[in-house]
């Protein structure tokens, strides 16, 4: 089982190491947009649609990415004084509660909501917006799918950490 946690963190690290160039992207093409828009007086829908593209992206395939690294936000008013077993069972029922079900609600509401968006090939609708909209409507199941994988490392990590078992990092 540890094995298998140790696969879907793979995924998600070399997922979440090549998704972070995006950032990089962004703000050049924000910076180039913000150039155009306040000295030149000229923008296009097409960069500004980017800018939501990239950033939608970044968020949904690199928020798995966060989760694994325990970098996410947390409202934190009694975890951190919990024992390392207590704070497994406080993941453990968190992730199964809340995150598999909402995880699986999302993938198959956007997985029906991409397929049909991809079935007539959507595109923008606004004038010299970017085509292939259903790329960025798919990225919503794609975003899930590996939060949903996630879920499933942090339950097998979790079990094993109410067990007081130490997990290596490796």
């Amino acid at each position: 089982m540890l094995q298998l946690s140790r696969t879907i963190d793979n995924i998600n690290e070399w997922v979440g190491s090549k998704v972070s160039w995006i950032t990089v992207v962004l703000v050049l093409i924000m910076c180039i947009d913000v150039f155009n828009r306040k000295v030149l007086n000229f923008s296009e829908n097409w960069i500004l649609e980017l800018e939501w593209y990239l950033f939608g992206i970044l968020f949904l395939l690199g928020f798995a990415y966060t989760w694994k690294d325990d970098k996410h936000v947390r409202v934190d008013l009694f975890y951190d004084n919990y024992s390392e077993r207590r704070k497994g069972l406080v993941n453990f029922i968190g992730t199964l509660i809340f995150v598999v079900p909402w995880c699986i609600v999302v993938i198959k509401t956007s997985l029906d909501y991409s397929l049909n968006s991809w079935s007539f090939r959507e595109g923008s609708p606004n004038h010299n917006g970017l085509p292939a909209r259903y790329l960025i409507k798919f990225m919503i199941t794609v975003g899930f799918v590996l939060l949903l994988l996630q879920a499933i490392s942090i339950l097998i990590k979790s079990y094993h950490q109410m067990l007081g078992d130490k997990i290596s990092e490796d």
